[in-house]
């Protein structure tokens, strides 16, 4: 779909509902009116008048999550140890189908891991034993494909080790921790960019052997909604699960405190992604695989399944807007607030 025609899907003018267009209705044929002024507070010169941005929020209960909990939500799994005395840690992920409410009387009937968009952020560190038991809710066939260093038979793809895991089904991943990283997980199954952009992807984050400094930290996956199911582009953008959601519940961070934005891009049906930050600078670790930053800058641009780390302190208090630096997508809905605090 050109942007052309994915931007006509907003309608005009702030506090008006994208949700009042049926998901059904998102297609090149719909008339939602005059075209899209930009939301209060994105053009850099202009002032912010609150967080007033195409309706109100949706019904984070009865989706089972909220992106704010998202944020700072790490899953270190079950842990022990084994008789050589290295860390054993395991989870239990569930691949399950639920109608998530994404925008304000839209719902998105997604595929998951753990009821959630994106999946849960699972944590360990560098030379840990990892056992991941996938168990298949779905009525799709699907898999665990981790990024990493591990054995062909546990790479999660079909016709290697076990395969695609079939709805009712189940099997256990286990490899080592390594390398130490920013990575994530997402299916294998195809159509592999409708079982991506259905939501089957999350975060795996490999701790290097000595833990970085001490931090704020901070999980932001990019991604997008494809309401049409045509394949071609996305009606909506978010991070970490719901379009606008940080405009109207801003990131909280203090003044002056170390942040560390664990940056990940699974976007499907549009070729890179960006984040931009206002009134700041960052130190950029692409991957995490390395422990000096590649540069210091305000903006990074990540093509699909890239991700990096983003190290920045806030001198100043108040409100600092973040967003993807390509209008469309900010205006489709990947943009929030840091909120600086003493």
């Amino acid at each position: 779909m050109p942007a052309a025609s994915r931007r006509r899907v907003l309608l005009g003018g702030a506090g008006v509902a994208l949700g009042a267009i049926p998901a059904r209705l998102l297609t090149d044929d719909a008339d939602p009116g005059p075209p899209p002024a930009h939301p209060e507070g994105h053009t850099h010169g202009g002032g912010v008048s609150g967080p007033a941005f195409r309706g109100g929020p949706v019904d984070h209960v009865a989706n089972g999550f909220n992106p704010s909990e998202v944020l700072r939500d790490f899953d270190y799994g079950k842990v022990s140890k084994l008789p050589n005395g290295r860390t054993l840690r395991e989870w239990e992920i569930f691949a399950n189908d639920r109608e998530l409410e994404v925008a304000p009387g839209v719902r998105f009937p997604a595929w998951t891991f753990n009821g959630r968009v994106p999946g849960p952020t699972l944590r360990c560190r560098a030379g840990d034993r990892l056992r991941v038991r996938f168990v298949n809710g779905s009525a799709h066939p699907h898999t665990m494909h981790f990024h990493g260093i591990h054995p062909a038979e546990m790479d999660g793809v079909p016709g290697l080790g076990r395969g695609v895991i079939e709805p009712g089904g189940d099997f256990v991943y286990e490899f080592d921790a390594e390398p130490f990283g920013l990575h994530l997980y997402h299916c294998h199954v195809g159509p592999l960019a409708e079982h991506i952009a259905r939501g089957m992807y999350g975060t795996f984050i490999i701790d290097p052997p000595q833990p970085r400094p001490r931090a704020d930290e901070l999980v932001m996956v990019m991604h997008g909604y494809n309401t049409t199911f045509d394949g071609e582009g996305n009606q909506l953008y978010a991070v970490n699960g719901i379009p606008f959601h940080y405009m109207q519940e801003p990131v909280r961070v203090k003044r002056g405190e170390l942040v560390r934005i664990y940056l990940v891009n699974i976007l499907e049906y549009d070729p890179i992604n960006s984040f931009h930050v206002h009134g700041n600078f960052f130190d950029y670790y692409p991957t995490g695989t390395r422990l000096e930053p590649s540069e210091y800058t305000d903006t990074v641009v990540q093509a699909q399944g890239q991700r990096g780390i983003c190290e920045l302190r806030f001198p100043y208090p108040g409100k600092y807007m973040f967003h993807a630096h390509k209008s469309e997508f900010a205006d489709l809905g990947w943009m929030g607030f840091f909120e600086v605090t003493e």
